[in-house]
């Protein structure tokens, strides 16, 4: 039973993160057309960010690990070691790149700044890290669904 509790935590913890994360894109296409309000949805999406979608990554990655330690399914199982280091380049691009990119944004837009050359800049990286986290999780969800047999 606490196995079938796990999943179900797993899965739920997957939705809210990625459901989360899906409309970052929702919230950046509708400001295009309003510039006074892109320093409320920069805050927004921050605030989603922090305290809904990464909490959620983590509890995906903390029941992720608990349900590889009390299930049928090892972490050399090349689905589960695929998903881990998928798992783990998210987390540090999230962590190490895009945390800190819409941060600055923020703080600039806030400020006043959102049509300086540092702005920009930071709107071309959050622009370009979101479609590759977004892949990258996408790619982690097929494995964990169809639990492909990748290699020998």
């Amino acid at each position: 039973m606490l196995y079938l509790i796990l999943v179900w935590l797993h899965v739920v913890a997957a939705a809210v993160a990625v459901g989360t994360n899906v409309t970052y894109g929702v919230w950046m296409a509708r400001v295009r057309g309003a510039p006074a309000a892109l320093p409320f949805t920069l805050a927004t999406v921050k605030v989603l960010d922090d305290r809904m979608a990464n909490p959620a990554y983590v509890a995906a990655g903390i029941t992720g690990v608990l349900l590889v330690w009390l299930g049928p399914f090892g972490f050399s199982t090349p689905w589960v070691a695929a998903s881990t280091v998928l798992f783990a380049i998210v987390a540090g691009l999230g962590f190490f790149a895009y945390t800190p990119t819409l941060r600055a944004q923020v703080q600039l837009a806030v400020a006043g700044r959102a049509d300086t050359p540092e702005f920009a800049a930071l709107a071309k990286r959050g622009a370009m890290l979101g479609p590759i986290l977004g892949v990258l999780v996408i790619a982690i969800l097929f494995l964990m669904v169809v639990k492909p047999t990748l290699w020998g």
